[in-house]
């Protein structure tokens, strides 16, 4: 009982250190972008998603490659549907209204969307994640990137971006070490917060005596905890393109390299239930999400509410019902 309570304790202060580095993290790496020239969206979709996607794809990594496979498949989808359902639901609930743009919604979207489809054709085919398919995978996301690239550079060309040489010398200036120093102690934060959030959580997992691929569901609740601050402090600030792009970009970055990366190293075996329900319904939530947002380009307190709900459901039924 004493372990248990030193455990809650620590995931508490766990969680108010990555509160914290979510809100330092945003606004530098916000700054950072802006001086840059990069946009909103890819910004979110690369660096933010990225750098908030560490904790994933190191806990998938080291379950996989540690002889847990169950655990480390587990982590990327649970992370993925709790990015949908629990945190993007979450945000706008909170923030009421999260705007979108076209151009992410069927770029990233439909991306994030492919990229569950993938994997969830794969495991029923297959059964395990090869080699063969890491590569895919990892080539898939190379071209993602690609077009992320291309997209940046006619974002600066409909725009007319004259970059002078006066006009050089401003951006360098705005770009302060502070803030990239900022930038980094964020998520350097946030890395060491959700590290302890994962071990917390690992540890109560097993006094609670669960299944690997369970426990790696649930294991994502800490591992996206990032993802849950930053993409929520994002919608409050109004950067709603950010706040999207992070769980798009998420998604992507969890199947795509999270589970393409160890596939190289070793045969990721599957349970039937990850196979025949968990993938499933990643897919079914990732489209429910995009039909969401079709409607008006946008997720209110109501589209919020439907997407908890369904997280809800999905999750009694996997505790309560086939676990």
């Amino acid at each position: 009982m004493f372990d248990v309570i030193i455990l809650v304790v620590a995931l508490i202060i766990s969680l108010i250190i990555v509160i914290k580095s979510a809100d330092i993290f945003v606004d530098n790496i916000v700054e950072i972008g802006l001086a840059l020239g990069i946009s909103e969206i890819i910004l979110g979709v690369t660096a933010s998603a990225i750098g908030t996607s560490l904790p994933e794809f190191g806990s998938a990594m080291v379950a996989i490659l540690t002889g847990t496979p169950d655990m480390g498949l587990g982590v990327a989808i649970g992370a993925n549907i709790w990015n949908i359902g629990g945190i993007l639901g979450i945000s706008a609930i909170f923030a009421s209204i999260i705007t979108t743009q076209t151009e992410e919604l069927h770029r990233d979207g439909v991306m994030a969307f492919l990229t569950a489809i993938i994997l969830a054709v794969s495991l029923f085919l297959v059964g395990n994640i090869s080699f063969i398919l890491g590569i895919i995978l990892i080539v898939i996301y190379v071209i993602y990137v690609w077009i992320l690239i291309r997209a940046q550079k006619n974002n600066k060309k409909n725009n007319n971006t004259k970059i002078d040489e006066n006009t050089s010398k401003d951006i360098k200036k705005t770009l302060s070490k502070k803030t990239i120093l900022f930038a980094v102690l964020g998520l350097i934060g946030l890395a060491v917060g959700c590290r302890a959030i994962v071990y917390c959580t690992v540890e109560l997992s097993t006094m609670a005596n669960i299944s690997e691929g369970l426990a790696g569901i649930l294991l994502a609740f800490g591992t996206t905890t990032p993802e849950f601050f930053t993409v929520l402090t994002s919608a409050k600030k109004g950067l709603n393109s950010l706040a999207i792009g992070t769980v798009f970009g998420s998604n992507i970055f969890n199947i795509l390299i999270g589970l393409g990366i160890p596939s190289l190293l070793v045969t990721i075996s599957v349970e039937p239930i990850t196979t025949y329900f968990d993938a499933p319904v990643m897919v079914l939530i990732t489209g429910l999400l995009l039909l969401l947002i079709k409607r008006g380009m946008k997720l209110t307190r109501v589209e919020g509410v439907i997407l908890v709900t369904f997280y809800i459901i999905y999750m009694f039924t996997r505790l309560f019902i086939i676990m």
